[in-house]
């Protein structure tokens, strides 16, 4: 296995000056390279090498598809490094802590715009533009299907003490409600689609403004995952009336979508994914990240419980009630 310093011995950036930047919650470490006036990203993924090829598979094609990826300037995949194309430090979530001005944020011309809105609703405009491709799924990806759903959930159970009839309940309602949700159209599901892994790119025009990161984990899945990514947000809350002013805003374009179907399927994977969440933050706390869970947990519970009035999920509401922890 070879070292950042020895991937980097051939390249323009052996003697680049390295600044460490602050990551997600995976093992892969990111940093900044700066030379001559220049910068790059380093991705180091030795820790989860199983993460670079898909990266790099789904990169790829999203930059074939006209998205803003950032370039693949250079990798040792089987090392585990990739070196990226720098698209700065400007995530939409940096964006709207630090309150800017709206009108720097408006598409040219165009009305006066609540920050939150031309936020939020680019981001939603990205991802009516992907599922409007016939070819967003590249050939032969993995599909997010309900027994891959159900072990996501799963994760719940392995770090809550469960008697196994509790673990066949659990189990079973899931797989009674998933396949509900696969009635809704499919395309790229992203996955971990959210502000914090969009960057704004303000010299660039209409949706490639939006610059998309974290995609390694993408598969083909029902459209409304990645919206609740986006919409339902574990680490924020969002204004008032938003999330259905962009559910609005993106059904439009899909006019011959069932409501019934879409609402049903976005609660069910509402559910789903929060339930995993709230185990991810669980698990993070226990090794000594309590940040999230603490800051965070909240909300998602309060979004679980959204999730679960909905009276196809009547049965997982129900089991909550009865066995949560």
């Amino acid at each position: 296995m070879i070292s950042v310093p020895q991937f980097l011995s051939e390249s323009v950036w052996q003697n680049a000056v390295m600044e460490p930047i602050t990551g997600d919650a995976s093992t892969r470490r990111y940093f900044r390279l700066r030379s001559g006036g220049q910068s790059a990203v380093l991705m180091d993924a030795s820790r989860a090498l199983e993460t670079v090829p898909p990266f790099v598979r789904i990169n790829r094609h999203l930059a074939s598809l006209g998205f803003s990826v950032p370039k693949i300037l250079a990798g040792d995949e089987p090392a585990g490094f990739l070196l990226l194309e720098d698209f700065g430090d400007e995530t939409f979530a940096r964006i709207l802590e630090r309150g800017r001005p709206a009108r720097e944020l408006q598409h040219a011309g165009g009305p006066p715009a609540l920050r939150e809105e031309e936020v939020f609703g680019l981001a939603t405009d990205v991802l009516v533009a992907l599922h409007k491709r016939s070819n967003a799924v590249p050939s032969g990806l993995r599909t997010y299907d309900p027994d891959t759903m159900l072990a996501d959930a799963e994760l719940y159970l392995q770090i809550h003490e469960i008697t196994e009839q509790e673990r066949a309940d659990f189990q079973g309602i899931w797989r009674e409600i998933l396949p509900l949700a696969h009635a809704a159209p499919a395309s790229l599901l992203l996955r971990d689609y959210h502000v914090a892994n969009l960057m704004w790119l303000p010299d660039r025009a209409g949706n490639q403004r939006a610059g998309l990161l974290d995609f390694q984990d993408a598969y083909a899945g029902p459209v409304t995952y990645d919206l609740i990514s986006l919409l339902e947000d574990a680490r924020r809350d969002l204004p008032r009336g938003l999330k259905e002013k962009m559910i609005a805003r993106y059904l439009e374009e899909f006019p011959g979508v069932d409501r019934d179907v879409f609402e049903t399927s976005w609660a069910i994977l509402a559910a789903l994914r929060h339930t995993r969440v709230l185990a991810v933050f669980e698990k993070l706390g226990r090794e000594g990240k309590p940040d999230y869970k603490k800051r965070h947990s909240p909300r998602v519970e309060r979004m679980l419980q959204a999730a679960l009035r909905h009276p196809k999920l009547a049965g997982m509401k129900q089991w909550f009630i009865r066995y949560a922890r």
